[in-house]
């Protein structure tokens, strides 16, 4: 490979991120443009290496939505480490597939480390399963699968040899304000989004422990249930201690939506907020939420391995894939997919880069920072804070002569340039949603975006 194209992309991406303090966060390109910009024609002949990236940089600038500027706050997106975006170029640059010992025996060992690291950091059981996929979706495919093997096989239910045709029907159990990815993921495993039995929420979108008792009770037969911690409009935590009680009093199995509140765990002053939830079967988060390694890293962890890896082994009939000789790890026995990227690569260095120390500030810092920006808000009368600001999540609504004029906020805030965040719905009202993530965000930055938000309010 030609060295300048290298040292000419290091260049690039280091004069991105140099622009990240002062860079208007938001886009400042159509799709209109985007596409002329981009659709160019295919030629023939090929083209050389360093005129094609030249390029390609020009034509994608305009619509790069800084993710990672300490001032975007548009979903919960963390920016990527220093150590764990160095790994990750150098991921592309190895190109080892991730998905077992013999294909990339470093990658293996790598991920191995960083998921015991993982385990450690977040207070879960140092003997359960793990596996790092693309998000929190698949996250939720993984963990959800183990469960229902485990369920089902618990019903005398073979579901991997016999698939779902005449198995008995498995009950599940979400709270209303449970996240899009969960429902998606029980599609995807024929456990069908609309049969899920709904579960009442309180203002903050909290599970009511009550009435799953009352519908844990109704009826009978394989069962799980999943439990949220760190809603994502408001930040809310089911109360998982009485949630994993009901579901062991039931036999059912708990599983825990924690995309980025299980991060809470890591925390000595936060932990508190998620007491009981070793007591789960499951765990599903995101390492490019709080942990903040780049693109993409979900995590899947499972109590009983002997499901999770039942439920995800590819090697099943793999003949001429080497058998571990030893004690190997084989990633492809823990998540969906057979070959992928080494993912390990960017969470070990991410790992190492924070410390148990560095992590927990990380994540303290954040829920600082989303308290400042809650508070800063809520002193103009024009915006009311609609949520307790527990976590990283701020909810707020900007009313004018008696309308909710938000949308038309966001909208001014975006094209304003400072911050970016997004709007959503609560309640059947419009409202704002802040998300603080990123480890460079700072209470400078906060305030200075509360400025930007309330000076377009005014307007």
């Amino acid at each position: 490979m030609d060295p300048a194209l290298l040292q000419r992309t290091s260049e690039i991406a280091a004069e991105y991120l140099a622009s990240l303090p002062e860079r208007p966060v938001g886009v400042h390109a159509s799709l209109d443009e985007l596409r002329s910009a981009l659709r160019v024609g295919l030629d023939d002949a090929p083209q050389p290496a360093q005129q094609v990236i030249e390029e390609l940089v020009a034509a994608v600038e305009p619509g790069l939505v800084a993710t990672q500027s300490p001032r975007y706050f548009g979903f919960v997106i963390g920016g990527g480490l220093d150590a764990a975006i160095a790994a990750d170029w150098l991921t592309s640059v190895w190109d080892q597939n991730g998905g077992s010992y013999p294909v990339g025996p470093s990658a293996a060992v790598a991920e191995e480390v960083a998921c015991e690291w993982l385990l450690d950091v977040l207070g879960l059981p140092g003997d359960s399963g793990v596996g790092l996929t693309t998000g929190c979706q698949m996250a939720h495919f993984t963990c959800l699968a183990a469960a229902r093997h485990r369920v089902l096989a618990d019903a005398g239910w073979d579901v991997e040899a016999d698939g779902l045709f005449g198995a008995p029907p498995i009950r599940v159990f979400a709270g209303a304000n449970a996240h899009t990815t969960v429902f998606s993921a029980l599609r995807m495993l024929g456990l069908g989004s609309g049969r899920v039995e709904v579960v009442a929420t309180d203002d903050q979108g909290r599970m009511s422990a009550a009435e799953l008792e009352r519908r844990l009770a109704s009826g009978e037969g394989p069962a799980i249930v999943v439990a949220q911690v760190g809603e994502i409009n408001t930040g809310a935590i089911d109360p998982i201690p009485a949630i994993t009680r009901l579901a062991r009093e039931h036999r059912a199995w708990c599983h825990v939506d924690g995309a980025f509140g299980l991060w809470a765990a890591a925390s000595p002053t936060l932990r508190t907020l998620v007491d009981g939830i070793v007591d789960a079967d499951s765990w599903a988060t995101d390492a490019h939420k709080w942990l903040n390694v780049p693109y993409d890293c979900g995590i899947a962890v499972v109590r009983d391995r002997a499901a999770h890896a039942a439920a995800m082994d590819s090697f099943t009939g793999a003949m001429y894939i080497p058998r571990p000789q030893h004690d190997e790890r084989n990633q492809a026995e823990w998540v969906p997919e057979f070959s992928r990227r080494a993912r390990g690569f960017a969470v070990y260095a991410a790992l190492r880069e924070l410390g148990r120390r560095g992590v927990a500030e990380l994540v303290e810092r954040c829920c600082a920072c989303a308290r400042l920006m809650g508070d800063e808000l809520a002193r103009d009368p024009r915006a009311t804070v609609l949520n307790d600001v527990v976590l990283n999540q701020v909810l707020v609504r900007f009313d004018r002569d008696g309308a909710n004029v938000t949308d038309a906020v966001i909208d001014a805030v975006q094209r304003e340039g400072t911050c970016w965040m997004s709007g959503t719905e609560w309640q059947g009202e419009r409202a704002m949603r802040i998300s603080v993530c990123n480890w460079r965000t700072t209470e400078d930055d906060i305030r200075r975006s509360a400025r930007a938000i309330l000076d377009q309010a005014s307007r």
